[in-house]
């Protein structure tokens, strides 16, 4: 049954947020997508930036909104954004118990506060994004109870009759399950980026190009996109 409300859909341009986005197109209809993108001052945000263009053309999304979110790259605490600090290779499964450097402190609720924001001003009923618990790298803010509390954050901190449901519709899959559901509603995996360190062509090594290049392995299909090396498909 098609959802008539708009939806915000938080796009930063990888795999995961690209299928999120497929579900949201497929439920609530083209005409009812809007897609928001933050670069905050990561090591690729050019190239996820461009991967966020490329498939919001593809898919004729013409409400768009993108924002600067530069204070991360002053806080710091994350290989993603301070460039001191070294991104991990071939280094996935190990130390299972601890929140690696490529987390960047609390970022999600601060997406997450644009996207509320500008569901408010759009009058937009729905908010997906793309976090996935089960097969992701350990970010505490990936976690379901994380997302719960912010929908009652939502409920307390907007309007009396703004109704807006926070949506997190691949959080319980694997990454190859997630690739077989994008596959199946024609998702543009192709032209989605994951790499945490290059934006020429993937490193095949960092945490996210290994999560990636397994999770296609396990789906059986080819990953669509080149590496340098691909180290961890052999695992």
């Amino acid at each position: 049954m098609m959802d008539t409300r708009k939806a915000v859909v938080l796009l930063s341009g990888g795999m995961d947020s690209c299928v999120c986005g497929a579900i949201a197109r497929d439920r609530h209809g083209l005409e009812n997508v809007a897609l928001v993108h933050a670069s905050y001052g990561q090591r690729t945000e050019k190239r996820e930036r461009r991967a966020f263009e490329e498939i919001a053309e593809l898919w004729g999304v013409r409400e768009r909104l993108m924002v600067r979110l530069d204070h991360f790259r002053a806080i710091g605490g994350s290989a993603l954004t301070d460039a001191r600090i070294a991104v991990p290779e071939n280094e996935l499964g190990h130390g299972e118990n601890a929140i690696p450097v490529t987390y960047v402190p609390f970022r999600n609720a601060h997406f997450l506060s644009v996207a509320v924001s500008w569901a408010e001003a759009i009058g937009a009923g729905a908010i997906y994004i793309g976090a996935v618990a089960e097969d992701s790298s350990g970010y505490p803010d990936c976690r379901p109870e994380y997302y719960r509390v912010f929908q009652e954050l939502i409920r307390v901190g907007t309007k009396p009759e703004t109704q807006i449901e926070l949506m997190t519709p691949v959080i319980a899959m694997k990454k190859s399950e997630i690739i077989r559901r994008g596959i199946a509603l024609g998702a543009p995996l192709h032209l989605t980026w994951s790499c945490y360190q290059n934006e020429e062509m993937a490193c095949g090594v960092c945490d996210s190009c290994a999560l990636r290049l397994r999770a296609f392995a396990e789906a059986g299909v080819a990953d669509p996109i080149p590496y340098q090396r691909a180290v961890a498909a052999e695992r």
